[in-house]
């Protein structure tokens, strides 16, 4: 990385994103951007993700979550921050698809 601090969220993404490849688009997208963490479906049809990263990838990861896969509908996305932050390669996968 290049010196910046890590930072990491957890991310609620409401709308029609479940049964439109969610999950494995944002893992596709995270591992593009350098990021760890996981993403999840949730019972009420929402997806819930934490992002672990540069506060620039960071950033764009929340933004690219706003359009989604071509099938997604995004209405909308909440953010919280998390602390501590996980420290980084937390996890051999790098960005996991929970259950």
């Amino acid at each position: 990385m290049s010196g910046e601090a890590r930072i990491a969220v957890t991310v609620r993404i409401t709308g029609r994103v479940q049964g439109v490849a969610y999950r494995y688009w944002t893992q596709t997208q995270a591992k593009r951007l350098n990021i760890s963490g996981w993403v999840r479906n949730m019972a009420d049809g929402s997806v819930e993700a934490l992002f672990a990263g540069s506060p620039g990838a960071i950033d764009a990861m929340i933004n690219t979550c706003r359009d989604g896969p071509r099938m997604a509908r995004v209405t909308d996305i909440a953010t919280s921050p998390v602390a501590p932050v996980p420290p980084e390669g937390a996890g051999s996968a790098g960005f996991q698809i929970a259950r």
